[in-house]
C-alpha cells in the first residue's frame, strides 16, 4: 500500500471537537479512554444536543463535531465552511419513536403530542414516520424538546409520544414505553459523521489527522474486544455495558476502507441519500438553497489512515 506524507505543519492550537450523547459518537470518547489521543492537543467537550452543538459551532466555540447529516447540510447552506471528515455510523434501529402504552400504531399518534428536538433530523424523522404511515405533521402536536428533557416530558405526562435516542431510548423502555418506528425501517437515511471546519482543516490538520486515525483504532478495539470498550464507555454514559452494547447494534459502523469509498465516492451511495435529503429540507422549508452534497465531503484524512495500515 503507498504511504502518503501528510502535508500538515504541526500546529499548537487546540482541537475542539463537540459531540452529544449518541452512541455512534463513543469510539471518539474510547479513543480518549485508551491513550489514543495522550499527549495531543484535542478537546472532546460534551454538549446535551446537537442544536446546541450546531450553536456552538456557529459562535466559534468549537472547530468540528460529531453531527448528523442534516446538521451539516444546514450549517452548509448556511456558512458553507464545513466538512465531512469521516463517517460515523447510519442508524439503524436507534432513533425511535416511542409512546405511551395505550398507544400501538403511528396511526394512534393522530391528534397527539410528539416531543421532538427542534431539528431538521427531529423534522425529517418524524415526517418520514409519519409519511410511511399515511399522515402528515399536519396530524400530529409537535412539541419542541431539547434531547435532554425527553425523558421527564415524557414521564411528566407532558407528552405522549417522544421522538429520541440513546439513554433516553434506553431509559423510557425500560419504563414501559411502546416503540412505534425506528430507523431500520428508513436504512441508509439517518447517518452521523465527523465534520470539520474548512479553517481547522487547513489551520489545524495535524490533529485532525490524529484524531481521525485515533477514531478507527478505538473502533478495531471496539470490534475485537466489545466487552472492554462497552465498560469503558458505559461509565461515562451512566448506563450499564450490556445496554451500550444492545445500542451499537442499533447502529452500522463503516469500516476505514468503506470510509474512503464513501468519501471518495467511489461507492456512490452515500452522495445519492444525502442528494435525497437535501431535496426533503429544500422542499420542508429547512433550508433556502439547494447545495451539492459532493463538495461536503473531504476523504484526505481517511485515505491516510488507510495508506499507512
Amino acid at each position: 500500500m503507498v504511504t502518503l506524507t501528510s502535508c500538515f505543519g504541526p500546529s499548537s492550537a487546540p482541537l475542539r471537537i463537540g459531540a452529544n450523547l449518541w452512541t455512534g459518537y463513543e469510539t471518539l470518547y474510547l479513543a480518549r479512554d485508551l491513550g489514543e489521543l495522550k499527549d495531543k492537543p484535542i478537546r472532546l467537550i460534551d454538549f446535551p444536543s446537537g442544536t446546541e452543538e450546531v450553536r456552538a459551532y456557529r459562535n466559534n466555540e468549537i472547530d468540528g463535531a460529531g453531527l448528523s447529516i442534516d446538521q451539516v447540510i444546514t450549517l452548509a447552506a448556511t456558512q458553507g465552511d464545513i466538512r465531512i471528515i469521516a463517517i460515523m455510523d447510519y442508524s439503524n434501529g436507534g432513533d425511535v419513536i416511542l409512546a405511551r402504552p395505550g398507544l400501538a400504531t403511528m396511526q394512534d399518534l393522530k391528534g397527539k403530542r410528539i416531543g421532538v428536538e427542534a431539528t431538521a433530523l427531529g423534522a425529517f424523522f418524524l415526517g418520514r414516520a409519519l409519511e410511511l404511515n399515511g399522515l402528515s405533521p399536519q396530524d400530529v402536536k409537535a412539541v419542541s424538546l431539547e434531547l435532554s428533557d425527553h425523558e421527564a416530558a415524557y414521564r411528566a405526562g407532558k407528552v405522549d409520544a417522544v421522538v429520541t435516542f440513546g439513554p433516553a431510548r434506553t431509559n423510557l423502555l425500560k419504563a414501559g414505553a411502546i416503540q412505534l418506528f425506528d430507523s431500520s425501517l428508513i436504512p441508509g437515511e439517518i447517518v452521523d459523521t465527523l465534520a470539520a471546519s474548512t479553517k481547522a482543516i487547513a489551520d489545524n490538520g495535524e490533529n485532525l489527522q490524529a484524531l481521525v486515525a485515533a477514531r478507527f483504532k478505538a473502533l478495531d478495539y471496539f470490534q475485537s474486544n466489545p466487552a472492554d470498550a462497552t465498560r469503558r464507555m458505559a461509565r461515562r454514559t451512566q448506563v450499564k455495558p450490556e445496554e451500550m452494547l444492545e445500542s451499537f447494534r442499533l447502529l452500522q459502523q463503516p469500516s476505514l476502507e468503506e470510509n474512503v469509498a464513501l468519501l471518495s465516492q467511489r461507492d456512490p451511495s452515500l452522495v445519492v441519500s444525502m442528494t435525497n435529503l437535501i431535496r426533503v429540507m429544500h422542499e420542508s422549508g429547512l433550508i433556502t438553497k439547494k447545495i451539492d452534497p459532493a463538495a461536503l465531503l473531504d476523504p484526505q484524512f481517511v485515505e491516510r489512515v488507510w495508506a499507512e495500515r
